[in-house]
Formats: structure tokens, sequence, C-alpha cells
């Protein structure tokens, strides 16, 4: 695979395509993981992600997977490392992994609450927020490229949308590179976020992240847990169709088809896709965009 850089194909004026994996934790997720990743491969993607546990509790899993995408599939792996439990120390050894593995992305994310927590917890020598972690990769690891994550809608635990813009700036401001967002269902946040971050000085390449509506109890459960807008026509449509698994997918692929679209008719740099290790509705969707004519590829 090409040996540029995320941002640098976003520059070269490639709108992007990528995937977001997470580790699995039986083997019948493990069997899921391997057939999608194998088919996901005609998409030829720029890059996928891969997620990182609550607690550090995929910390030797989420490397092992990201190792098997590059290697059985020669994706573009960037893995996600958080905050969450971590000494500095840790941290510097999980860098120092990935990099002497070859890898030269990472998404630094603060992390969720642990357990029951309501609040996050830093460790005693780690870090409270995601910016600290992003100043201390690039400060000790300055060739890595660094993604962070924003939210169109804002993060639930901000108190407003300023403070959220104000703390992602923060981000930017200590080395990384580009924004992926958060799941949204209306593009209308997606542009009004970007307009956001631009009158707040965030010129970095802002990446929409989507998620194929596959199911009405998912997309509520996912809505409510980081707050965003599940629009009433979506809602009706997934609940009418919700015992008929044929219309269902129609309609799951057709919105994200309409969303991606937009998205990159109004000059987003490209997509993100959450597709929660399964391949059905996203090579439904890819089949869609060909069809289209609308290509990401240069």
């Amino acid at each position: 695979m090409a040996s540029q850089t995320i941002i640098q194909t976003i520059a070269s004026g490639k709108k992007t395509l990528s995937l977001e994996f997470f580790p699995p934790k039986s083997e019948k997720a493990i069997q899921q993981l391997k057939k999608s990743s194998e088919e996901l491969t005609k998409l030829n993607p720029d890059f996928v992600s891969i997620t990182y546990g609550a607690g550090g509790s995929t910390r030797k899993s989420t490397f092992d997977y990201a190792e098997q995408l590059k290697k059985n599939h020669d994706y573009k792996v960037m893995p996600h490392l958080t905050c969450v439990g971590h000494s500095q120390n840790e941290l510097s050894e999980i860098i120092e992994q990935y990099q002497s593995a070859g890898f030269r992305t990472l998404m630094a994310l603060r992390g969720d609450p642990q357990g029951e927590n309501q609040s996050f917890t830093p460790h005693p020598d780690g870090f409270e927020y995601a910016n600290e972690l992003v100043a201390f990769i690039k400060s000790k690891f300055p060739n890595f490229e660094i993604g962070v994550g924003g939210y169109p809608e804002k993060h639930p635990e901000a108190p407003s949308q300023e403070s959220d813009i104000h703390n992602l700036k923060k981000k930017i401001d200590a080395g990384a590179d580009f924004i992926t967002t958060q799941l949204f269902y209306n593009n209308h946040h997606y542009y009004r976020f970007v307009e956001q971050c631009r009158s707040a000085q965030i010129h970095c390449p802002i990446i929409p992240g989507l998620m194929i509506p596959t199911n009405l109890e998912r997309v509520e459960r996912f809505c409510n847990f980081c707050q965003a807008e599940l629009p009433n026509s979506l809602k009706s449509a997934l609940s009418t169709a919700n015992d008929h698994p044929q219309a269902l997918q129609e309609i799951a692929v057709d919105w994200t088809f309409q969303q991606i679209k937009d998205l990159l008719q109004s000059g987003a740099p490209g997509v993100h896709l959450y597709i929660m290790n399964q391949s059905k509705f996203m090579l439904h969707l890819y089949q869609k965009l060909k069809e289209a004519n609308i290509s990401f590829q240069n």
C-alpha cells in the first residue's frame, strides 16, 4: 500500500474511505472479524481503525488485531489509544510497540469512564485529557500522525458546544493532524460543526463518521449514548421495517448513501464508517455508491 499519511492523501484531493473495527471477545466474534475484514478488502479503504477497550481491557488484542489487519490484508491501520488506566511509562511502551511494528498513525482519545464510574478518573501518573496524550505522543514520537475525535452535536460531558470546541482546539494545538467525528444521522450537524471549528481557527481535515442504521434498537442505543439526534423520519422507517430484513437493509443503506452523497458533494474530505465488524450492509452500500458513480478514487 502507498506510504502516504492520511492527511497527505486528503491533501492530494482524494476523498478517503475508512472503516472502523473493534477487537472481538469470543470465538464467534473472531470469525466474524476475519470474515468481514477479508470481504471488505474489495473496497480498498484508505485506512482502517481498531478500537481500544475501556480501561485498556483490549490493550493486547488491539495490537494483535491491528497487526493482523495490516499483515493479512495490507490495510493501513490506525489503532486507537486512550488515557484510561495507563501511566505515562505504559503509554510509552505501547506506542514504542506500535512504532516497532511499522504503524505510523494513532487515534488519541481520553477514553470513557471505567465500569460504573460516571466521571473519568485518570491514572495517578497518567493523563486526564486527550490533548495531554496528543502532546505526549508528539514530544516523544514526533513521526506519528495523530487523529482525534470530535462531536458534531457536543460531547455529552461538555457544558456547551463552545467549550467543547475550545477543548477540541487544545487537541489540535497540541499536535493532532485531523479529526474524525462521532456518528450523526443529520448532516446539518456536521456542517454546523465544521463552521464552528473554522471560526475557532481549527483548519485541519474533519472526517465525518457514519454508522449504517442497521436496526432501530442499535441506533437508539448509540444515539442515546452519544446524545445524537435520531431523525423522526429515520426512526419511523426503521420501526416499520424492523420485521422485514430486506426492506430494513434497503432503508438503512439508502439513508447512509444519501448522507455520503451529500457530504462528498458539499466538500467533506471523505467518510469514516463505524461498521461494528459487519460486512453485509457495507458491501451493499459500496455497490450502491459504485452504481451512482460516487467514487473514492482519484
